[in-house]
C-alpha cells in the first residue's frame, strides 16, 4: 500500500487529558481530521481511526488516535501498522517535545526516544523501524517542575492564544511530509522565518 500513510496523534485517552500539553498530538489529528473532512470510528486495533486524501489522487492518510495511554502507544499503532500492511518508513507520529521551544515544529526521521514513553513504547513494538515523528514544541517546564507533571498539564492562558496556529503548522508538516517528501517538508520547517 504505497499510496498510504499511517499518522498516530499521540495523547491519553479521556476528557481529563483533552486539553493537556501531551495531548498535542491527538489536537493536531483533529485539525487533521477537519481538514480531510473525516470522522473518527472504533478500529478493532485500539485506535479511533479516520482517513481521506489530502487533495484527490494524493496519498491516502490514515489518521489514528490510539485508545491506550501514552506509554502503551506501541500497543496500538504496531497492529494497526500490520493491520493495514504499512511498513513503518510510512509512519508519521505526531506527538509533544519538551525539547523544542513552545509554537516550534521540527521534524524528525529514526533516532532515538528522548525520553518521550510514547514514542520508546513505538520504537519497542516496530523493533526499531525507523518513522518519522512530527515533533511539537511545548516547551519545558518552568523552575523545578517535574517534565511529568509538566506535560500532563493544560496549556496556559498565553499558550492557548497561539495554540491553533502551532496545531495547524503541525498540521501543514504532515500534509508536507506526504506531498512533498521528508527533505522538502524539514527545509520548510526547520529554516528561519523570514
Amino acid at each position: 500500500m504505497a499510496d498510504v500513510w499511517l499518522v498516530a496523534g499521540l495523547g491519553n485517552p479521556g476528557p481529563g487529558y483533552a486539553a493537556n500539553r501531551h495531548n498535542v498530538g491527538q489536537m493536531v489529528l483533529s485539525e487533521l481530521a477537519s481538514r480531510l473532512g473525516a470522522r473518527f470510528s472504533r478500529h478493532k486495533t485500539p485506535n479511533l481511526v479516520a482517513e481521506g486524501r489530502v487533495r484527490p489522487g494524493a496519498a491516502k492518510l490514515v489518521l489514528a488516535a490510539p485508545t491506550t495511554y501514552m506509554n502503551e502507544s506501541g500497543r496500538a499503532v504496531a497492529p494497526l501498522l500490520d493491520y493495514l500492511s504499512i511498513a513503518p518508513e510510512r509512519l508519521i507520529v505526531v506527538h509533544d517535545e519538551l525539547d523544542i521551544p513552545f509554537d516550534t515544529v521540527r521534524i524528525k526521521n529514526g533516532g532515538g526516544h528522548g525520553g518521550h514513553n510514547g514514542i520508546r513504547d513505538i520504537i519497542k513494538a516496530t523493533d526499531s523501524a525507523p518513522f518519522v515523528r512530527v515533533r511539537v514544541g511545548v516547551g519545558r517546564p518552568p523552575g523545578r517542575q517535574d517534565a511529568a507533571d509538566f506535560v500532563l498539564k493544560d496549556f496556559s492562558s498565553t499558550e492557548k492564544q497561539s495554540l491553533p496556529s502551532l496545531i495547524a503548522d503541525a498540521a501543514d508538516a504532515v500534509e508536507a511530509i506526504v506531498e512533498d517528501g521528508l527533505v522538502a517538508a524539514q527545509q520548510r520547517f526547520h529554516s528561519p522565518a523570514p
